[in-house]
């Protein structure tokens, strides 16, 4: 079979414009917020403005100097299961991101094929006619994007996978955090029991000094047994402690992919991790361009316009290109002789003429998700905001108020000395003594909790401006040591 030169000729006439067609649809621009050039919230107490590049908000932890701390946050950066979670669903991102890519494309298929035919001979027996027929060919098929809906959804593909992306980063900034508050709570709570315990010791002596003297004649049974009432009362918080700390051991095993109680480096008590004296932050509009999420909101905004040219494109004709080019003879040999060759090439074109308005409303509904990811986005950028502006206090009151709480513990150490002395020697009764000691732990444990919120405020904050994450770490489960950190 001759070629029909009219048909290939039109077609490669017709092949510019089905490569480049048309895309219908809006095109997507980046939103810009409005935000302060500054943050409103007072940063006294050692807070100190600087760009986020020399921030090294990447290690953000490493600025506690404990070792075993992050130790624990590098091992919940390799085995955490929430962050395996989203690694798995990037992945699955991109491989979509790739299937919309290819659908661009021909598809293209050979093949080869043998018959062997018989037919039957007179009365069915014996005899009988053969045929055979080979053939090899390859098929071709396309459809040419005329009005760019497989190019929206290769966009639309592109802005989910980069979500899904910032949703690692987002993943693995909270769980560093968490990872860091659990461990304050920790140590928070153990010193609770040792100062408590360390309690108990000071109030057996005075439940001793009050028998004593009750022995000798110089009080009433009534000092003894408030002495007594203070002693189990402080013992009495020993249980509540020690299933706090138990608890929040276990939440950290979990963080860190463990099974509970398997926590064996914190069995024994550590110091509270205590943050420095000066801190770097970044102005809002740094901090608004490292926030992942606000960055994954960015990028569902884009994949949610997209789709509506997406939508809009299925309302215009669509066009499929198929052909087969091949060789068929009767036998092997034949395959390359000229009567051999054939080839077919078929257009075809359909276009929607009433289907009640279905077409028309996918396009409203993408229209309606698109506003609600705008929405999406505005909200995160304003959470994000808060989010800092809160810290920025916390952190700053909590520091005020820790060192009000050290001068309190100091006078109240001197209060329980001067009324334990008094009290042995006469010259009071027990009532200031049990009033000294309770205000004592109770300051105490005050100043643990102030101690351990100053360091917990600052993780806060570090992951109020988006800290704990770099381009590289989306490829690698342990962050590496880079603060700039920017969407390329």
């Amino acid at each position: 079979m001759s070629p029909a030169p009219i048909p290939i000729r039109m077609f490669y006439m017709l092949l510019p414009a089905l490569l480049t067609g048309c895309v219908v649809g809006p095109d997507y621009r980046t939103p810009q917020p409005v935000v302060p050039t500054a943050w409103h919230s007072d940063t006294g107490g050692g807070l100190k403005t600087v760009p986020l590049e020399s921030a090294r908000l990447t290690r953000w932890w490493q600025t506690l100097d404990d070792p075993l701390l992050s130790r624990l946050v590098a091992e919940a950066a390799a085995n955490n299961l929430d962050l395996k979670l989203a690694e798995a669903r990037l992945r699955e991102a991109r491989a979509r991101r790739g299937l919309s890519a290819s659908d661009q494309y021909p598809a293209l298929k050979a093949g080869a094929g043998v018959d062997h035919n018989r037919s039957s001979g007179e009365m069915g027996v014996g005899g009988g006619r053969v045929s055979d027929a080979y053939s090899a060919q390859f098929d071709a098929s396309w459809e040419p994007d005329l009005f760019g809906g497989k190019r929206r959804a290769l966009e639309a593909a592109s802005a989910t996978s980069e979500a899904a992306e910032e949703n690692l980063r987002d993943v693995q900034v909270s769980l560093l955090a968490e990872v860091v508050l659990n461990y304050i709570e920790v140590r928070s709570s153990q010193e609770q029991i040792n100062i408590t315990r360390a309690t108990i010791t000071s109030l057996t002596e005075t439940v001793q000094i009050a028998d004593w003297r009750l022995q000798a004649g110089l009080v009433s049974q009534l000092d003894l047994e408030q002495a007594r009432l203070n002693l189990e009362q402080t013992r009495a918080q020993l249980p509540a402690l020690s299933s706090t700390m138990e608890q929040s051991r276990n939440n950290l095993a979990l963080l860190l992919g463990r099974n509970p109680g398997t926590l064996e480096e914190l069995q024994a008590a550590g110091p509270i991790p205590s943050a420095k004296a000066q801190i770097a932050i970044g102005i809002p509009a740094e901090t608004l361009r490292r926030r992942p999420d606000i960055r994954r909101a960015e990028r569902q905004l884009a994949a949610a316009t997209a789709q509506i040219g997406q939508a809009e494109a299925d309302r215009y004709p669509n066009l499929s290109l198929s052909g087969t080019i091949g060789l068929q003879a009767s036998s092997l040999g034949n395959l390359l002789q000229p009567g051999a060759y054939l080839y077919t090439l078929a257009a075809n074109t359909a276009v929607t003429i009433f289907d009640g308005g279905r077409l028309r409303q996918k396009v409203e509904i993408q229209n309606a998700l698109q506003q609600q990811a705008l929405i999406s986005y505005q909200s995160a950028v304003k959470s994000a905001l808060r989010d800092v502006e809160n810290a920025l206090t916390a952190y700053a009151g909590e520091q005020n108020r820790r060192q009000s709480l050290q001068d309190a513990v100091q006078a109240a150490k001197s209060a329980v000395e001067l009324a334990t002395s008094k009290y042995a020697a006469g010259l009071i009764d027990f009532q200031p003594v049990l009033d000294s000691q309770r205000s004592l732990l109770s300051l105490r444990n005050q100043l643990t909790q102030s101690q351990a919120a100053v360091t917990s405020n600052l993780a806060r904050l570090y992951k109020a401006v988006g800290g704990g994450w770099s381009n590289s770490s989306v490829d690698s489960s342990t962050p590496s040591d880079n603060s700039s950190g920017e969407k390329s």
